[in-house]
């Protein structure tokens, strides 16, 4: 009889096991690190013993049903403001209202990879006049950046997780003047120090193979657009060089019926001629007319 922890694990569990996982982030007891590295092993968990090693420190055991948490009513928000200096939000935080980050011409740093999460999604008003803004958030969250650019730039450069998973969400709504918002992954920031777990090992080794991949479908992807462009480039090649032949053979033809006209009004305006020169010559000569045999 095969081992229980053995089975495969099934859509409706690794979907179970997430919502456990977020409600302990709600809890306090995950950072937005955490929470993301461990739904992302939920998802890659093959049997039910590599799910149940996701939640085993987490009080609870399996998941139960309740309300989510009620966002505070009106514009309450945790500030982070630098007006022609440097203003840093990193390390261990708490995160339980909308944030609002503002920079005038000075840089804003945000850092959400250690912060505790206490709210379904993390969500961030931004204005950016003539300054840097920079938010810093673990690989494979759900990244919605929206706003308005103006003469400035705003950039999404986060490894984010395959479409289908119910990844953390981070929101950023952002006015940007003269100015950058980026928004970048633990790939492009220096590294936060991690637990090790004993799903950890497994984890990596298959996060490893989907990126892998990922990347290997993305340069399919690139390399067919990139043939089709060749192709596209290739009939467009051919099309106008069949284009530019049948023009010349066009041209060569009426030039041809110029020629052939031309030649046949000379030959009409010679044979005119001669037969004025002829009709002069009789007329000298004295010789009638040709008379009508009519």
């Amino acid at each position: 009889m095969s081992d229980p922890g053995e089975m495969r694990a099934s859509d409706a569990e690794r979907e179970q096991v997430v919502e456990r996982l977020r409600e302990a982030s709600v809890e306090g007891r995950l950072t937005l690190a955490e929470l993301t590295e461990r739904t992302e092993a939920a998802y890659l968990a093959r049997t039910h013993a590599e799910l149940a090693q996701i939640t085993a420190d987490l009080p609870g055991g399996a998941p139960a049903p309740g309300p989510r948490p009620v966002k505070p009513m009106g514009k309450v928000r945790t500030w982070v403001v630098a007006v022609m200096g440097d203003a840093k939000r990193n390390g261990t935080w708490r995160i339980d209202q909308e944030i609002g980050a503002v920079s005038v011409m000075g840089d804003v740093t945000i850092d959400l990879r250690e912060a505790e999460v206490r709210t379904p999604e993390v969500e961030i008003s931004a204005t950016c006049i003539m300054g840097d803004l920079k938010i810093i958030v673990p690989d494979g969250v759900d990244v919605q950046l929206s706003g308005v650019t103006i003469m400035g730039d705003k950039k999404v450069q986060v490894v984010e997780a395959p479409a289908g998973q119910n990844a953390p969400v981070v929101k950023v709504k952002a006015f940007v003047l003269m100015g950058d918002v980026k928004i970048i992954g633990d790939s492009l920031a220096t590294p936060i120090k991690r637990g090790w777990f004993a799903w950890s090992e497994w984890w990596w080794d298959r996060r490893k193979d989907v990126r892998q991949q990922i990347h290997q479908d993305i340069r399919q992807s690139i390399e067919m657009g990139r043939q089709a462009h060749r192709e596209m480039m290739q009939a467009h090649r051919d099309a106008q060089r069949e284009f530019r032949h049948g023009f010349r053979d066009a041209m060569r033809g009426e030039q041809e019926i110029r020629r052939e006209m031309m030649r046949d009004g000379r030959e009409a305006r010679r044979q005119a001629r001669r037969e004025e020169r002829d009709a002069w010559r009789d007329s000298r000569r004295g010789d009638p007319p040709p008379s009508s045999p009519y």
